[in-house]
């Protein structure tokens, strides 16, 4: 039975690319994300390029919901051996840590650090046993290098990322990997790129960068699991 590759908060941008990457080596891929009628159109874009996929529509604000939609994908394909986690769209804003209230952190906490959680809860027993599986989390440049007046999902980012390198060094005698992908530019053909952009100066100024090239990141770092995080670019900088 071929691998699965289930990709949480899939899209136009990173999420289809990481989608082809891992198809053209016959990963089957389970996508991810609240719009039902966008995540058709992937599907069928990734069918005629041979690459099987299906929608499976969520809210990923909603962790208590993630054990039931972990089994719908393994109805739906038998098992699944790679996560891709990244949901950030353009309603995740940032916030200038001088305005930022508790009210924004608790609202970012369960799509950012909650459900990561719960989805590698509800993977890892079917992963240890196995002796394989990896979870590959993607974050904003703000989890690992505070910026000002690029605060909010930051500190809430910056939490998965501590609890992804712990997770890594525990798992490291286990088959199972875990890596994160942190990005300092803005995704091209994604939603973020376009919201965000138009409403911040700051990042107007970032770079932009071709998903493809992501996507051959976690190809990468899946297949050679020698690194815990990987950043896009090293030392990115805004104007």
């Amino acid at each position: 039975m071929s691998k699965v590759i289930a990709i949480f908060g899939a899209g136009t941008g990173l999420g289809v690319s990481v989608a082809r990457r891992f198809g053209r080596e016959g990963f089957r891929v389970a996508l991810v994300a609240r719009r039902k009628d966008r995540l058709d159109a992937l599907v069928e874009q990734l069918a005629g390029e041979g690459i099987e996929a299906a929608a499976f529509s969520a809210d990923l604000s909603k962790p208590d919901e993630v054990p039931v939609l972990a089994a719908a994908i393994r109805d739906r394909f038998g098992r699944i051996d790679v996560v891709e986690y990244g949901p950030i769209g353009g309603e995740q804003g940032f916030t200038p840590a001088a305005e930022l209230d508790a009210a924004t952190l608790e609202g970012l906490i369960p799509l950012l650090l909650l459900t990561p959680v719960e989805v590698v809860r509800a993977v890892l027993p079917e992963w240890t046993e196995r002796g394989d599986g990896a979870f590959l989390l993607t974050q904003g440049y703000s989890a690992v290098q505070p910026m000002p007046h690029l605060s909010g999902v930051g500190p809430v980012m910056s939490a998965a990322r501590n609890y992804l390198y712990s997770l890594n060094a525990e798992l490291a005698d286990t088959g199972v990997y875990a890596g994160t992908l942190s990005i300092g530019a803005m995704i091209a053909r994604s939603e973020i790129a376009e919201v965000a952009v138009a409403a911040s100066e700051e990042l107007a100024a970032f770079p932009v960068v071709d998903p493809d090239d992501l996507a051959a990141y976690y190809w990468d770092m899946y297949t050679k699991r020698d690194r815990v995080e990987q950043l896009h670019p090293e030392q990115p900088t805004a104007g």
